[in-house]
């Protein structure tokens, strides 16, 4: 009997063995764990800018089309300035422009680090780092608009968003790649 018991422990023991996972099995799975993660961060993060700039692009786009309607209803010209931090929108009050302080057309910074580049009449307008005294688009009451072309880039990337408002209000957008030019 004493084989018999023996074998009994060892079966027994065994079991106790496959039941559960050692300390170094575990802390080897967590470092794997933790290296996966830490790569699809990385990978992720990388196209992180091209996704606000497209974002950034949206909403400028989507808030100059507001802009617009609110100036057509409310009856006034609201202008709209850029700077290489961000962008404002600012009502005409006859002689000056007020900045809008509170609702949608807030003030708002870029959410990346991003080259602006404006052209109006086929001319380039400087985009410093204030905002100029007097916006550099205007959405007027009658339902015009000025006539640009804004592009949006991140100097980390080749991917550029383009808005182009024409004379009549519409404002378009579209993404290029730098590369394919």
């Amino acid at each position: 009997m004493a084989p018999e018991c023996a074998a009994a422990q060892l079966a027994l023991r065994v079991r106790r063995r496959a039941g559960g996972f050692s300390l170094i099995e575990i802390l080897v799975v967590l470092v794997i764990l933790g290296v996966t993660t830490a790569a699809v961060t990385l990978a992720i993060a990388g196209a992180g800018g091209e996704r606000q700039l497209a974002r950034d692009g949206e909403r400028l786009r989507a808030l100059i089309g507001y802009a617009c309607e609110q100036s057509e209803r409310g009856g006034r010209d609201i202008g709209l300035s850029l700077s290489r931090a961000g962008y404002q929108f600012s009502a005409s009050n006859h002689s000056d422009w007020l900045p809008e302080r509170d609702d949608e057309l807030r003030a708002r910074k870029w959410s990346v680090a991003v080259d602006v580049r404006l052209t109006r009449d086929g001319q380039r307008v400087d985009i410093g780092a204030d905002y100029p005294d007097k916006p550099q688009l205007v959405c007027f009451a009658s339902g015009e608009l000025t006539a640009f072309h804004l592009e949006l880039a991140n100097p980390d990337s080749t991917t550029r968003f383009r808005i182009d408002g024409a004379a009549d209000g519409t404002v378009d957008q579209s993404v290029a790649d730098a590369r394919a030019r």
